[in-house]
């Protein structure tokens, strides 16, 4: 009887350490952004090889280990970006993301702070074997990533333009890398800016009273309804002009050109959506938003194997 007892206990208590051990490794891949740097790498690869590099063949590309090293680098330095932005996000996210914090509760805030040091250590120590030009970028990216998230991501209109431009900043690396410099990838880059830019003030509209007791000043807690309304269908508006510049100036065709055609009806919706000001509204246009951003990664791969092939 007692060695059933026993044995009973014991079952129980692998089942609970394995409950725990996945719970802390799911919390600590929340905690770290890993999604979203599984998508942005991704979208890194796929820019890279079909936008900004327009000579090498595929097995160049694939046996450049410069540019692999710097992805890499890259995502070691998400992560650890998003490490430090929960640490200093930690109570909002209480409110706002009730089951991402109690998953990641099953880990202490200190091994957090440890797994950003050495995450951001060895990217660091990986971009200087690369190039002494490769560190310094990576510094600039890592300084303000902490600064971001310690400071900036506070302060009104510098919290969306900083953060989407360190969205945006390994991107710039590799056009710089490649020296890729035209019409096109300058229109793309703006297109890309501004549809960021809408996300991530209509996200701000869902979070308004959390961001406003936290003290984070944001657009939506800062102005009026109506003008952040405003706000939001005018940067509309004005990626619908650049998607119009990019369809008429710059000759892009195949399925780029079909992506920022359908884009044109996608953000009329999403002003008619916005023009509503419901949460509920608000939640869908952001999701529109975000869907369409995964739909042009998958068209710029499409577009480029078209191309390539």
């Amino acid at each position: 009887m007692n060695s059933e007892k026993e044995t009973f206990q014991q079952r129980n208590y692998i089942q609970k350490s394995f409950f725990y051990r996945f719970s802390q490794f799911v919390g600590f891949l929340l905690g770290a952004r890993f999604f979203v740097a599984v998508l942005l790498i991704f979208a890194l690869y796929v820019s890279t090889f079909f936008l900004f590099n327009q000579d090498e063949n595929f097995r160049k590309f694939v046996f450049d280990f410069k540019v692999h090293g710097i992805i890499f680098c890259t995502v070691l330095t998400i992560l650890a970006g998003g490490i430090i932005n929960q640490f200093y996000d930690f109570e909002k996210d209480h409110v706002v993301k009730p089951f991402r914090t109690r998953i990641q509760s099953f880990i202490k805030q200190k091994y957090f702070l440890y797994a950003y040091l050495v995450l951001s250590l060895i990217s660091l120590g990986v971009a200087w074997m690369i190039s002494h030009n490769v560190f310094a970028f990576f510094v600039v990216y890592q300084f303000f990533m902490w600064f971001y998230s310690h400071k900036l991501s506070r302060i009104l209109v510098l919290n969306n333009l900083t953060f989407v431009s360190l969205t945006l900043y390994p991107f710039f690396g590799m056009m710089v890398y490649y020296e890729t410099f035209s019409k096109k990838v300058l229109l793309m880059a703006v297109f890309l800016f501004l549809i960021l830019l809408c996300i991530d003030i209509v996200k701000d509209t869902l979070t308004k009273s959390v961001d406003k007791a936290f003290g984070y000043t944001t657009i939506p807690n800062y102005f009026k309804s109506r003008n952040t309304k405003t706000i939001i269908v005018s940067l509309l508006i004005i990626t619908m002009i650049v998607s119009m510049k990019l369809i008429m100036k710059t000759g892009i065709a195949g399925f780029m050109a079909y992506y920022f055609t359908a884009g044109l009806f996608i953000f009329i919706l999403c002003v008619y959506l916005i023009l509503n000001h419901t949460r509920k509204s608000n939640f869908v246009t952001l999701n529109i938003l975000r869907i369409w951003v995964f739909i042009g990664i998958i068209a710029m791969l499409l577009n480029g194997l078209e191309g390539k092939l």
